[in-house]
């Protein structure tokens, strides 16, 4: 088998992600989310955020970012867990052990710090990293949100189990009829995927509405006079939409 030069490199500083950037859009370092990004990051850091990154003869190939449940951009409560927001491995590197590697990483960052232990979102499909990597490293799946989204924890001690809240309906009402799509810079991605969905869609309003308490650097859109809608969470976004008869 080939050998490689692997390093993990460790992001938790402006200076440090100035220098090795966070993995995602580093071949646009011009674009809106790429820039987006690097100033959420400057604000975050100062929250405990971490970022890892594995190099492969100099090259990244993957990495982990999570941060104090505390401070998790995602609707769950984890106090005192180290929560995942984003784990990915790229192309050729996969299947080397390099997502291992870095959950491996944050569940020793956890247990040095004297957490509970290591939270995260999963789901069927999609972007999101799916069940069996966690299941192989004794994570349990505690709660659920639709339509497929699954929190799973790795527990270092018998404290209270992270949790989800269950009032995705109420949560829903507060914006009404339409499509609302509430999104941070924490993806780099997002800002392509809101732009896309706007030019798919014939109107557009920009509102804020004074009964959601939306985190700072968060933003919404809405598009109104559309059927009744469901609510459901992608990460680090909100999305509504319309209920199709018999779903």
């Amino acid at each position: 088998m080939p050998q490689y030069d692997v390093e993990m490199v460790t992001v938790d500083t402006p200076g440090k992600a100035a220098q090795h950037g966070f993995f995602c859009y580093k071949s646009k370092p011009k674009s809106d989310g790429y820039g987006g990004k690097l100033a959420w990051l400057e604000d975050r850091f100062a929250e405990g955020r971490q970022i890892r990154i594995v190099k492969e003869d100099g090259r990244s190939v993957g990495f982990i970012e999570y941060t104090p449940g505390e401070f998790a951009w995602r609707p769950v409560m984890a106090p005192g867990y180290l929560f995942v927001h984003c784990l990915w491995v790229v192309g050729r590197a996969k299947a080397k052990g390099y997502g291992s590697r870095l959950l491996e990483a944050c569940v020793d960052d956890a247990r040095a710090m004297g957490k509970h232990g290591v939270a995260l979102l999963t789901k069927k499909g999609g972007y999101l990293v799916g069940r069996r990597l966690f299941l192989k490293h004794g994570f349990e799946a505690l709660d659920r949100a639709p339509p497929t989204f699954d929190l799973m924890a790795f527990m270092l001690d018998h404290a209270a189990a992270p949790a989800l809240p269950h009032d995705w309906d109420e949560r829903a009402a507060r914006y009404g009829q339409g499509l609302t799509i509430v999104y941070a810079d924490q993806c780099p991605y997002s800002a392509d995927a809101v732009a896309e969905t706007r030019l798919s869609s014939s109107v557009w309003t920009r509102a804020m509405p004074s009964s959601c308490a939306v985190p700072r650097r968060s933003r919404i859109w809405r598009r109104p006079r559309m059927a009744p809608s469901a609510s459901y969470t992608t990460g680090h976004c909100w999305l509504r939409r319309p209920l199709v008869q018999g779903s």
